[in-house]
């Protein structure tokens, strides 16, 4: 846990964003709770700074567990940790901010009652189409989890890409050379790149070579995910609240 906390922070400080703790601004610092269940079952969540998580997350045959009962694609600490400070980035980038106007119109209006909405999509489930609008089910809840998910997805994207930058890898596969749109020589770092279809275009064919060489191991996917275009501007969005706060 303390090492997918680390990764986090890595990101964060590389941002170049606002990280104090509590210790340093009690009211809008940032803090960890890692806590086990005892009387009372521990929700991983964000509340004004405080980020709570099940230790039991930790497990991998518990994670995997809670995966399936879910149905979620995808599950791992550092993703709770990146879905959890979008809800905290959310409030010192987005609220009360020139950002908000721009928000809503790509997430919708976030004054939408956050309970009975939650409540409604454990109910009633997902929209059909919802695949066209959101990086994931969960995303289709509410305003606030389409930003935390969308958020999340944008960490997992640089940082990857970093790694993949830091390894200096090319993706060239012999199959399609003559579509560009699955060649990347991946010579940037993309914490620098201001132009977010200059990272989209390294990322695609970066997450096609990877879960390709998963399948040739038996493994499923490394990347289950498929971004469609109204995604890509959630994403661009992010993007560019980063880059005007830095």
């Amino acid at each position: 846990m303390e090492a997918a906390k680390h990764r986090l922070v890595y990101s964060l400080l590389r941002l170049g964003l606002p990280l104090l703790s509590k210790d340093q601004q009690a009211e809008t610092g940032l803090a960890f709770d890692f806590l086990a269940d005892q009387e009372k079952t521990v929700l991983t969540g964000h509340a004004q700074g405080l980020i709570t998580l099940n230790i039991a997350e930790a497990d991998d045959a518990e994670r995997a567990k809670r995966r399936q009962a879910m149905g979620e694609p995808y599950r791992t600490l550092l993703g709770h940790f990146r879905h959890e400070v979008g809800h905290y980035y959310w409030d010192r980038l987005i609220a009360n901010t020139n950002f908000l106007s721009a928000y809503r119109q790509l997430f919708g209006d976030e004054q939408q009652d956050y309970g009975e909405a939650l409540k409604l999509h454990y109910q009633q489930g997902v929209p059909d189409d919802w695949a066209k609008q959101y990086i994931s089910t969960y995303a289709s809840a509410h305003s606030w989890e389409d930003w935390a998910e969308t958020w999340a997805h944008y960490l997992h994207l640089i940082d990857t890409l970093e790694t993949a930058h830091a390894f200096s890898l090319r993706v060239a596969p012999k199959v399609a050379q003559e579509d560009d749109s699955l060649s990347a020589n991946i010579d940037r770092d993309p914490y620098t790149l201001k132009n977010f279809d200059e990272i989209i275009a390294l990322w695609l064919p970066l997450t096609f070579a990877m879960n390709s060489i998963n399948r040739s191991m038996g493994q499923p996917d490394l990347y289950p995910f498929v971004i469609p275009p109204p995604v890509i501007e959630k994403l661009r969005f992010v993007h560019q609240v980063c880059h005007a706060w830095r």
